[in-house]
């Protein structure tokens, strides 16, 4: 006579668990390999190329279904794409050893690239290669962490080098050219503030100023220069990254 799985029981494999464990009970969702992070880091948004099955489980190794009451009692509702969201945002991500190794081996790396990118040397306003960056993490003695964003991991390493002065390192500059009618005379007050370095401006038809910024400062700009304009002032992004020209070899 066959045995019946019970009807609360699901029997998934080759999956990623993302556990949380949320008024004293034990939550995990089903997850494709890979994919929590990317969904962390807003690289994918679409909760099917994410979960592999639409449940909360109480244990996806034995295929045990959270019951719907529990559910309830513990994140006040009953809307599964909530709950689930809610797991994929605060819980634990479950991997072996070796996978976390290799996970936070890839995220070292990738805070290393990103903060190559965004930064250069201000003395010399030449960039850094991402081994030099690799060397002064080190330094740093820095722990990465997998469940947290690698954005917010990026701008943090970036303060800590900076107060720990490992090594001299700022934010790449933005290159802008600013352009507003000539009445408006009174925004460059405002402006002038957040401008890290005016190049050049000219008072013809228009008000126009090529300056370098913070990358940080663009929005407030941007803000600033339409709220004073009525919408009739521009804002053109010549260049990132404000750096030496030539090869750069370390």
């Amino acid at each position: 006579m066959p045995i019946n799985q019970p009807s609360n029981q699901i029997k998934l494999t080759n999956v990623s668990i993302v556990r949380l464990r949320k008024g004293g009970k034990r939550f995990e969702i089903a997850c494709y390999k890979n994919k929590v992070l990317e969904y962390r880091n807003g690289v994918e948004t679409d909760l099917d190329n994410v979960i592999q099955i639409n449940n909360v489980f109480t244990n996806v190794s034995k295929g045990e279904v959270a019951p719907k009451d529990n559910l309830q009692k513990c994140f006040k509702t009953d809307d599964l794409d909530q709950i689930i969201k809610e797991i994929l945002k605060k819980g634990e991500l479950q991997v072996s050893e070796k996978e976390r190794t290799h996970q936070i081996d890839n995220i070292y790396r990738e805070i290393a690239t990103m903060v190559a990118e965004k930064c250069v040397n201000p003395e010399t306003k030449r960039p850094y290669t991402v081994t030099m960056i690799e060397k002064a993490m080190t330094e740093l003695h820095l722990s990465v962490n997998v469940n947290r964003n690698t954005k917010s991991q990026v701008l943090e390493v970036i303060k800590q080098l900076q107060e720990k002065k490992i090594i001299p390192i700022a934010r790449a500059q933005m290159r802008l050219r600013i352009t507003a009618p000539i009445k408006e005379k009174k925004v460059k007050e405002k402006l002038v503030p957040m401008i890290s370095n005016i190049e050049d401006e000219s008072y013809n038809d228009e008000y126009e100023l090529i300056c370098t910024i913070d990358p940080g400062q663009f929005r407030k700009i941007n803000d600033i220069l339409q709220s004073n304009t009525n919408g009739k002032g521009q804002l053109e992004l010549l260049s990132l990254n404000d750096t030496s020209e030539g090869d750069i070899k370390f």
